[in-house]
């Protein structure tokens, strides 16, 4: 997961899958997926091409989203499958949808989709933006234990430190200065 592809293959754009209520940049719209059958293998990939806005006059109106024919070559990054929003009732198929469920969209297209997806990097092109959130690799979480782990062994050099050099030196003026 999380690294960087390029491969090639066919778009399947009549299995275009827009998820809803999807923002990027403050505004409302949907990521716009579709399969890729790969060259040589057979195999299909869901490609997370990028963002479109939603139009807010009519929700149930697409935008326009270029899909070039024939063989091309695509740039991401793997991922895992699109993350799950709350559902409701009715959403689960169609061309606009709130989750993509890959077991059941694999039985809906009878394509053999991988478990992963593959998330769309580069230029906005195609009428699609594709600002992308960096993965949450739990980074900050190591500095926060190595923070922990470093003032501990502070804490132990200041009591071996204390108990070892200091005091004994405090008992040994006090018991010079006794006569």
């Amino acid at each position: 997961m999380y690294r960087q592809a390029v491969l090639q293959g066919v778009w399947q754009p009549r299995h275009t899958v827009y998820l809803d209520n999807r923002p990027m940049g403050g505004r409302t719209g949907f990521w716009v997926l579709t399969p890729l059958v790969l060259q040589g293998t057979g195999q299909t990939i869901v490609v997370q091409r990028g963002w479109v806005p939603r139009d807010f006059a009519d929700r149930t109106r697409l935008p326009q989203v270029l899909t070039p024919p024939g063989l091309v070559e695509v740039a991401g990054r793997i991922a895992p499958p699109p993350s799950k929003l709350y559902e409701f009732s009715g959403m689960e198929v169609g061309s606009i949808r709130q989750n993509l469920d890959m077991a059941a969209f694999r039985l809906e297209t009878g394509l053999p989709l991988l478990e992963a997806s593959l998330l769309q990097t580069g230029a906005p092109t195609e009428g699609l933006l594709r600002d992308w959130a960096t993965p949450d690799r739990g980074v900050d979480t190591h500095y926060g234990y190595a923070f922990q782990w470093f003032g501990l062994c502070g804490g132990v050099v200041f009591l071996y430190l204390w108990f070892q050099v200091i005091v004994p030196f405090r008992v040994f003026l006090r018991a010079r200065r006794r006569p």
